[in-house]
């Protein structure tokens, strides 16, 4: 797979969350989200054995500019989140963290990743189905401002 894997940009490393980024993370929560995660839930997620959370970071001007939480539950992986700046979207920093998901599940043998989206985030769908992740089903009405549903993806190893 490796001739396929995702790589960040130019100046951008992939790194795991700290403390230094969570102010970041919860300004792009705000931007991204009808219902974000606050500075206090991203800093809890630090203390949360299960939690497992890369952030996209600017080297030059060590600022973060996206990040992917997931939880890693026995053999599987739930994607809680995937944000990238407004301002640096389209620039294959969603696509290196999700590599890195993918990367992480790989190497702890987890069995599946999964994750919900909005059934109208095309962007965020082809995302997904170019990494192989594929729709096992929909959560009616799961999103609110906008009610929306929610399709569930998940790729399999």
């Amino acid at each position: 797979m490796d001739e396929h894997r995702w790589r960040p940009p130019a100046g951008i490393a992939i790194t795991p969350m700290h403390a230094d980024h969570l102010e970041a993370l919860a300004d792009m929560e705000s931007a991204a989200f009808s219902r974000p995660w606050s500075y206090d839930a991203l800093a809890e997620e630090l203390q949360n054995p299960l939690a497992v959370f890369y952030v996209a970071e600017d080297v030059e001007a060590e600022s973060a500019q996206g990040y992917i939480g997931m939880h890693h539950i026995l053999d599987e992986g739930y994607i809680t989140s995937l944000v990238v700046h407004p301002g640096r979207r389209r620039e294959g920093i969603a696509s290196a963290l999700l590599q890195e998901a993918v990367d992480y599940a790989e190497s702890h043998h987890l069995k599946r990743l999964t994750l919900e989206v909005r059934v109208s985030n095309a962007g965020a769908i082809a995302l997904y189905e170019r990494f192989g992740f594929e729709r096992d089903g929909v959560r009616p009405g799961f999103y609110d401002s906008p009610k929306e549903d929610a399709a569930i993806y998940s790729l399999y190893f």
